[in-house]
C-alpha cells in the first residue's frame, strides 16, 4: 500500500513511504499520478482543490488552499494555510462510544500507606528552589549505594525557580513541587531547600497539607553544618523506609497513564496516535485511566473531544480550558496558529488543524469525565483532559503533577527526553525505530508497514504496559534520563 486515505470525505491521501513522481497510486476509486515527489508522511491531492477551498484530512478541514491544487499534487504548506482564528463558537452534540470489552489484567505495583498505588519504589530528591540543584545532584551521585533491595532508584528533579517569582509563578511552582512529592512512585522523597527563597520550608509544608513523615524528610541547607552529612543521613532513613514495600498483585483498573506526542510527523495521526488511542479505550473498559493535554495542540480539533464529554458541566469546563489557553496566547500577543514546529512540517504536518486532528487521535473514544487545571490531581476514572502547553518537558512533568503513572509518547522524528515517570516512546514508523533502538520502546510503524492491524498494535501495547507497571524498564529508564520543566508566564525578579 502506497497511500492512505484516512476517511471517504478527506480529499488527500498520505504517503507511507517516498512516492516519485509519475508513480501511479490508488485511492480506492480511482488512479492518480503523483506530479511531483512526495516524502513518507505527506498529502497528495486527489482531486481538483479550487483556490480558497477546505482541504480534507480525517474528515475535517485542516486548512484552506492558497492557490488551485491540481489532482497528484503535493499538498503541504506552500499552498494551504490555516483556518484557524482566536473566535470560537462551540455547541453540545453529546456523542457516546461503545469502547471494547477487555478481560481484566492485573499488574505487579507498590501499595502505599494512603491507599494509592505506585509502579516504581524510588527516593525522589525534589529542591525547593535551583540554588540547590547542584547539592541535589551530588546527593544521588554520592549515596547509590543505598538504591538496594526493593528500592528501585535515588533521582533528583532540578529546576531553575522557587525564588525571585511573584504571584501566580510562585504558587505554580509550589504547587507543582508540591504534587510531585505527593506521587506514589516514590517510596520516599526528600525536600531540599536552601534556607532564603521565596519558597520557604513553611509554605512548603502548608502546600503539602498532611504527609508521612517516614516517607518526607526535609533538609534546609542553612540550618546545617554539613548539608552532605545531613543529607546522607535522611537518605539512609527514606531508603529504610522505602525499602519495606515489596511488589503486589493490583488490579489494572488502578493505572493512570497520560499521553503525549512530540517529534510528530505525518503518520502520527495514522499509526502512533491512533494506537494510543485504542489503548486507552482498552484501559478505561477495564476501570482504568488516562490523561491527555497540550491544549494548544487540540486548537482546531477540540469539537472531536467536546463532544464526547460526559455532561454539560464538563463540556463547559472543557471549553473553559481551550479559550483560556488561547487568551493566554492572544495576552502576549501572539496568534493561536503558531504552530506546527519545522520539525512537524519536514515529517508531513501542514497547518495546527492538521496536527491537532492526528494529536487528538490519542484520546480513543472514550467519554471525556472530567477537566483540569494545571498539576491539578485525576480524580475520576475514564479520560481525563488536563490544561497545560505543548511544550514536551512542561507537559510531561505536568501529566507527573496529576498523578500519571507512566507516560506514552509518540513520535515520529524521535526524542531522547523522559519525565519523573516512565515515558514510553512510540514511534509512528519502523525506520526510526530501527534507526533509534536506544530510544524507542514500542514500534507502530508496523500498521504503515501492513504487517499488524490497530487493534493488533493496541492489544500489543497494552501488553508493554502491563509489564513496565510490573517492573519492566523503559529506554529512558535504562539511559538515566530524567527531568521536570515548570509552567512559568510572569515576571522573574
Amino acid at each position: 500500500m502506497d497511500t492512505i486515505r484516512i476517511h471517504p470525505e478527506d480529499n488527500v491521501v498520505v504517503a507511507l513511504h517516498d512516492i516519485d513522481k509519475g508513480q501511479s497510486i490508488e485511492t480506492g476509486d480511482k488512479a492518480v499520478t503523483v506530479r511531483e515527489k512526495v516524502g513518507r508522511g505527506h498529502k497528495i491531492a486527489i482531486r481538483d482543490i479550487p483556490k480558497d477551498s477546505p482541504v480534507i484530512k480525517y474528515g475535517t478541514r485542516i486548512g484552506i488552499a492558497k492557490e488551485e491544487i491540481k489532482t497528484g499534487c503535493f499538498v503541504h504548506t506552500h499552498n494551504v494555510k490555516t483556518a484557524l482564528s482566536e473566535e470560537a463558537e462551540y455547541e453540545y452534540d453529546p456523542v457516546i462510544n461503545k469502547l471494547p470489552e477487555i478481560k481484566g489484567r492485573t499488574f505487579m505495583g507498590y501499595r502505599r500507606e494512603n491507599g494509592k498505588t505506585g509502579i516504581r519504589n524510588e527516593i525522589w530528591i525534589i529542591p525547593t528552589v535551583g540554588c540547590v540543584n547542584s547539592i541535589a545532584e551530588n546527593l544521588v551521585r554520592d549515596n547509590q549505594d543505598l538504591v538496594t533491595g526493593s528500592v528501585d532508584g535515588l533521582h533528583c528533579f532540578t529546576h531553575p525557580y522557587g525564588c525571585s517569582q511573584m504571584g501566580d509563578d510562585h504558587a505554580t511552582t509550589r504547587k507543582l513541587l508540591a504534587a510531585l512529592v505527593r506521587h506514589p512512585n516514590a517510596g520516599g522523597v526528600l525536600v531540599l531547600s536552601l534556607g532564603c527563597e521565596n519558597l520557604t520550608e513553611e509554605q512548603f509544608r502548608e502546600e503539602l497539607g498532611e504527609w508521612n513523615d517516614e516517607r518526607v524528610k526535609f533538609l534546609t541547607c542553612q540550618k546545617v553544618e554539613d548539608e552532605m552529612l545531613e543529607g546522607r543521613r535522611l537518605l539512609k532513613e527514606l531508603s529504610a523506609y522505602a525499602g519495606k514495600f515489596r511488589r503486589e498483585d493490583t488490579d489494572a483498573s488502578e493505572l493512570i497513564v497520560g499521553m503525549k506526542c512530540g517529534g510528530s510527523d505525518g503518520l502520527s495521526g495514522i499509526t502512533a496516535n491512533p494506537t494510543v488511542g485504542r489503548f486507552s479505550d482498552r484501559l478505561i473498559s477495564i476501570g482504568g485511566s488516562t490523561v491527555l493535554t497540550e491544549v494548544p495542540e487540540m486548537f482546531g480539533a477540540e469539537s472531536m473531544l467536546f463532544n464526547r464529554c460526559r455532561d454539560r458541566e464538563t463540556f463547559d469546563k472543557a471549553v473553559a480550558m481551550v479559550n483560556g489557553f488561547k487568551k493566554y496566547f492572544t495576552d502576549h500577543g501572539q496568534v493561536v496558529y503558531e504552530n506546527p514546529s519545522p520539525g512537524n512540517k519536514a515529517g508531513g504536518i501542514t497547518t495546527l488543524e492538521d496536527k491537532s486532528c492526528g494529536c487528538v487521535q490519542k484520546g480513543g473514544s472514550a467519554q471525556v469525565v472530567d477537566v483540569l487545571g494545571y498539576a491539578e490531581p485525576v480524580k475520576c476514572k475514564g479520560l481525563t483532559l488536563l490544561s497545560g502547553p505543548g511544550n514536551d518537558m512542561v507537559s510531561t512533568t505536568d501529566l507527573t503533577a496529576a498523578g500519571v503513572h507512566m507516560i506514552l509518547f509518540t513520535t515520529g522524528r524521535g526524542t531522547p527526553f523522559g519525565a519523573p515517570v516512565p515515558t514510553v516512546k512510540i514511534s509512528t514508523n519502523t525506520a526510526l525505530y530501527e534507526k533509534k533502538s536506544n530510544w524507542i520502546d514500542f514500534n507502530a510503524g508496523t500498521i504503515a508497514d501492513g504487517t499488524e492491524s490497530m487493534d493488533e498494535a493496541a492489544d500489543r501495547l497494552l501488553d508493554l504496559v502491563i509489564d513496565i507497571a510490573s517492573g519492566k524498564l523503559t529506554r529512558q529508564e535504562n539511559g538515566e534520563i530524567r527531568g521536570i520543566a515548570i509552567f512559568k508566564d510572569g515576571v522573574t525578579l
